[in-house]
């Protein structure tokens, strides 16, 4: 047989090889019981989302309701698309004397956020973090411009979500059984 002939079958036993290597994992695929999470109709029982998930950008409050951001513009400055836009003035304390930036505005748009958290690294105040809150559309892109400094965030749509919602479990799927 000719050096030709060697490599023309063996390219066909070598396709041959692929091509049932595809079928049994195909076919294996195929015959065992998998399912899939029931979104939406799990969302309140049984959906685990990761605590670790970046959502939505939500200010930290103190404890009497009062937000911690220094406006610093630090985050604004470490995002890389322009995501944030902070609006702040300069302002007396009639006690001291001494000057003190104080925030007007605080825009965060959600649309643009590629969700890279370079923005909560810089804080140095640790006054701003990311909620695992997934549920953000809208038809209208406007709404997705958010003023953090006036809204005070209440822990989205889900319950107990910023936990991680219902408890995962390993190897089982979060289904629900009728």
């Amino acid at each position: 047989m000719a050096n030709n002939e060697k490599t023309y079958f063996r390219g066909i036993a070598d396709g041959v090889k692929t091509l049932a290597v595809g079928l049994k994992t195909t076919l294996k695929e195929y015959f065992t019981s998998k399912s899939t999470e029931q979104y939406p109709e799990n969302r309140k029982t049984t959906l685990h989302v990761s605590a670790r998930h970046r959502g939505r950008l939500v200010f930290k409050r103190n404890e009497d309701g009062s937000y911690k951001c220094t406006a610093c513009t630090m985050c604004e400055k470490a995002c890389p698309n322009d995501t944030i836009k902070i609006t702040a003035h300069m302002e007396t304390n009639p006690e001291t004397g001494r000057k003190k930036k104080q925030l007007d505005d605080y825009q965060y748009d959600l649309g643009d956020c590629m969700f890279c958290q370079l923005c909560v690294n810089a804080c140095n105040f640790d006054a701003i973090e990311f909620t695992n809150d997934f549920e953000n559309s809208v038809f209208d892109r406007e709404k997705l411009v958010l003023h953090l400094d006036k809204e005070v965030y209440q822990g989205g749509s889900l319950p107990d979500l910023i936990d991680g919602g219902a408890p995962l479990v390993i190897g089982k799927f979060n289904t629900k059984t009728k």
